[in-house]
């Protein structure tokens, strides 16, 4: 009788435990709730650890760990992110197929892992890259351009507005390790980095915008300026280059090449030297030199929404952004 009782509580016990699991993958909250409270963060994570949030506000008060260090999750899969424990290291994956294009839901996610990050305290350092190969960025989402009302581009330029805050304002050490094409707007998040490793080859990075008869905000040409230099920048925004990144490493685009597959491990490398100074000297001059251009932005981010959404939803320019789309149709 004993036996038969211990029998059904430990059946019984199981089956709950996999009934609150299941309640997690759906994203009950209350559950997750009282889970946590009833046994603790510890226990939870024990058994719990594979298991993927749904929610953003769910990782904020619950991000699941892992034996190698701790796992962010977004509210989807398009960026996925772990952070060595010991090294204070996290290593940012965009995974948006097939070439990574910035669109709302990219955006949202990249942001709100950069000011997660930003606020653990025990992560020092950031590599953003791609999971994907040889695209690091397409850049935006053109679609969310095209044939859509004011309001619409309004709001999505104050996304594109918002991650490049998040990350060209970030405390931490930020390294791009760029692992394919990176253009336009690709080229906007490897310059808001601190540094940037390129794959060698036959890759391409720089602001290309004008091409489509768009303009460059002023924030990211202050950006360009302040990397390769006036001259240089100048010549760049205006003719839209794509420089090979050989050039790009050569005009100071980048800053070190490496094997397409040695990006990553070279990134790595590059961040251990970084961490050899103290965060908070390195952090004061970090935000020395890019605090009136943060301040700028700040003060007038809604002039600059208006600037583009004005010139985005010009006759010329739609016309550009359809022959563009077009020729995308016809090379597939």
């Amino acid at each position: 009788m004993r036996d038969d009782i211990i029998k059904f509580l430990f059946q019984f016990f199981f089956l709950f435990l996999q009934a609150v699991r299941n309640s997690l993958i759906s994203g009950n909250e209350t559950i997750k709730m009282a889970l946590t409270i009833a046994v603790g963060g510890r226990v939870w994570r024990k058994f719990f650890k594979t298991f993927p949030f749904r929610s953003n506000s769910a990782l904020k008060r619950f991000p699941t760990c892992r034996a190698n260090g701790r796992l962010y999750s977004t509210s989807s899969d398009v960026v996925l992110v772990r952070k060595d424990e010991e090294s204070g290291i996290a290593t940012v994956r965009m995974n948006n197929p097939p070439v990574n294009s910035l669109n709302p839901t990219l955006m949202v996610a990249l942001r709100s892992c950069f000011e997660e990050l930003e606020k653990d305290k025990t992560c020092r350092a950031l590599i953003l890259t791609s999971q994907k190969p040889k695209v690091f960025s397409a850049g935006l989402d053109i679609l969310q351009l095209y044939q859509k009302s004011p309001d619409h581009v309004a709001q999505f330029w104050e996304k594109v507005q918002d991650m490049w805050l998040a990350l060209y304002g970030s405390r931490l050490i930020t390294m791009a390790a760029i692992n394919g094409h990176c253009p336009a707007a690709g080229c906007l998040l490897g310059l808001a980095c601190d540094y940037r490793i390129m794959a060698e080859g036959n890759f391409r990075i720089g602001l290309n915008e004008t091409q489509l008869d768009l303009v460059a905000p002023f924030w990211l040409r202050q950006t360009m300026i302040d990397v390769i230099g006036y001259r240089q920048a100048e010549m760049a925004l205006m003719i839209g280059a794509l420089y090979p990144s050989d050039k790009a490493l050569q005009l100071g685009l980048v800053d070190k090449l490496a094997p397409i597959e040695d990006v990553q491990t070279v990134a790595e490398e590059e961040v251990k030297n970084w961490l050899k100074i103290p965060d908070q000297a390195r952090a004061i001059t970090k935000m020395a030199s890019r605090k009136p251009l943060l301040d700028e932005l700040r003060r007038r981010k809604q002039e600059d929404i208006q600037t583009f959404r004005d010139e985005t939803t010009r006759e010329s320019v739609q016309k550009s952004i359809q022959q563009y789309l077009e020729k995308l149709k016809a090379k597939k």
